[in-house]
């Protein structure tokens, strides 16, 4: 497989212009801005601390989460933003039948340990299930936006590239979409950081002819755009993590649910936002 942190070539790329709504445009910006803090914070110098459940937190995490709070209450007023440094300071928000889940980085360790595949994932959730989702890369410049219906219709799933702060206008976008199971075998991503023993006993039941490792919401983003088939995760991860990339792989054509086939659910601030384990994947994976 090619480097995953880089585009996908292809001999006849699909580019488009979509005609995204004035508001998933004014939410792009805000993601490449958020990713604009997080570089030059970066560029400063890095210093991580624990938080109480001793996940690592940086200044970028929280300037980003800043800006991002701010942005999104002007886009879309009276939509709750549940974002993660908020709720583990205890200051969360609490979610409605329309809801906007943040992480700010997503990938933190990967951030402190200087590689770049870190992401802020911004998804909107509606009723329940996950409509749009953004998740942007800034130290490789690539952009994930994806609608599967609900407030801003079902719009499908892009990439582009875009440097830290730039405009997300309508030129330089390819639509993407989740390949067909291969009959070669499936190529598998797992989280370089938290991959458990469950999550490598699962890979371990599946026809995998290659396993890819790679950090942050870029493994939902490999699925969406048909260069890897599952991405498995049964150790616990936050709403936050997922909700982004779940967005975009329905409005690619995948699916995320839990690991026995089930939906997946969110807004569930009883249980800490916590999603025990998910299974994300291409069509013909049943």
């Amino acid at each position: 497989m090619s480097d995953p942190m880089q585009p996908q070539n292809s001999a006849a790329p699909r580019s488009t212009s979509p005609r995204f709504p004035a508001e998933v445009v004014a939410l792009a910006e805000a993601v490449l801005a958020a990713g604009a803090e997080i570089m030059r914070i970066r560029a400063e110098g890095i210093r991580a601390e624990a938080k109480a459940d001793q996940s690592p937190v940086t200044a970028a995490d929280l300037a980003a989460e800043a800006l991002l709070r701010a942005r999104l209450h002007d886009i879309l007023p009276g939509v709750p933003v549940i974002a993660e440094e908020a709720v583990s300071q205890g200051r969360g928000e609490s979610p409605a039948a329309t809801f906007l889940l943040v992480d700010p980085l997503d990938g933190t360790r990967e951030f402190v340990a200087e590689r770049g595949e870190f992401t802020v994932n911004v998804g909107l959730v509606e009723d329940g299930v996950p409509t749009l989702g953004l998740i942007y890369a800034p130290a490789i410049g690539r952009l994930f936006v994806g609608s599967a219906g609900g407030r801003f219709g079902a719009l499908g799933a892009f990439t582009a590239e875009r440097t830290p702060g730039a405009a997300a206008d309508a030129a330089g976008w390819t639509r993407i979409g989740c390949r067909p199971r291969p009959a070669e075998g499936l190529v598998a991503v797992a989280s370089r950081s938290h991959l458990d023993p469950h999550t490598t006993a699962l890979l371990g039941t599946l026809p995998v002819a290659e396993r890819v490792s790679c950090g942050s919401a870029l493994k939902f983003g490999l699925v969406a755009e048909g260069r890897a088939d599952v991405y498995p995760r049964l150790s616990p991860v936050m709403e936050w993590d997922v909700a982004a990339g779940h967005a975009l792989l329905r409005a690619a054509g995948g699916t995320v649910t839990r690991p026995d086939g089930s939906p997946l659910p969110y807004g569930r601030s009883q249980e800490g936002y916590r999603v025990p384990g998910f299974l994300a994947t291409g069509p013909g994976m049943d």
